[in-house]
């Protein structure tokens, strides 16, 4: 019953998005965060339950289309193309869900099997048509901060976690700060690899390797000054969120760096005890 309720005062809201949006800048980022707090757990994403009851993130998606930002401050700008870029994920899956295979070069299920998922299909924000690729290297890339690249899901297990909340312009240097930290908690991000002398680190270093140079590279550890820029600037972001034990490790330096490939099964949570 409480879940039926949620829906339907969800629902009930979505009229009044666009207007809200208009007189509030800050306001966009609302009902996203209700759409993320009732569909995201962990990271995934409860895609079936997500396309039934589609109403709202179609309604969300909307009062973007004509939204006037441009003119805001960085961080309603930053946080308004987080929020589109991750929303428009969402609705490129749950448009093809359940995805089917059309590619060996990709999992099943994967965004990826949807033919120009990323650099072909456009979307109508901000008095912009833009595909995906284009928020990700032109909009975003325009902020030149590293942590962009983990704050966006990409719909799959190798991106950037999902947060069950959207990014808001009061907590933005907050939540991205949590993005980076979380990122070397998981595997998919970084691997401290003792036994065979290896660190396995996200391709996504070397995707945007000239933001993570420029912001990292410089405050990497002396003892790494003869490896390559991006790898002293990867090192640089997770060493000093890894136990003590695999910075100990790190000092020696005697490891070998893998970018290791993406992972781009789909987050999704159905079907794993979700609804």
């Amino acid at each position: 019953m409480r879940f039926a309720l949620a829906v339907c005062l969800m629902l009930a809201a979505c009229a009044t998005i666009p207007s809200a949006a208009q007189e509030n800048p800050t306001a966009y980022a609302k009902p996203f965060d209700q759409i993320l707090d009732l569909y995201v757990r962990d990271g995934l994403v409860y895609y079936r339950a997500l396309k039934s009851e589609r109403a709202r993130l179609d309604g969300y998606l909307a009062s973007l289309a004509d939204a006037s930002i441009d003119a805001s401050p960085r961080d309603e700008r930053l946080a308004f193309w987080l929020n589109a870029y991750n929303a428009l994920v969402l609705k490129t899956v749950i448009d093809g869900y359940p995805i089917p295979r059309r590619s060996q070069e990709y999992p099943d299920r994967s965004i990826r099997q949807i033919p120009g998922a990323f650099e072909r299909a456009a979307h109508r924000v901000a008095r912009r048509m833009l595909t995906l690729d284009a928020i990700e290297q032109t909009m975003l890339a325009a902020f030149r901060d590293p942590r962009v690249s983990f704050a966006i899901g990409r719909g799959a297990m190798g991106g950037g976690r999902l947060r069950s909340e959207a990014f808001a312009p009061g907590l933005l240097e907050k939540q991205l700060t949590e993005v980076a930290t979380e990122c070397v908690t998981r595997a998919q991000c970084v691997e401290v690899d003792r036994t065979n002398d290896r660190v396995n680190i996200s391709s996504i270093f070397s995707w945007r390797s000239q933001d993570f140079i420029a912001g990292y590279a410089r405050s990497a550890r002396e003892v790494f000054a003869a490896r390559s820029p991006i790898e002293r600037a990867a090192l640089a972001f997770v060493e000093p969120k890894l136990l003590r034990t695999e910075q100990e490790f790190l000092a020696r330096n005697e490891f070998k760096i893998d970018f290791t490939p993406f992972d781009w099964s789909l987050n999704d949570l159905t079907g794993r005890g979700g609804r």
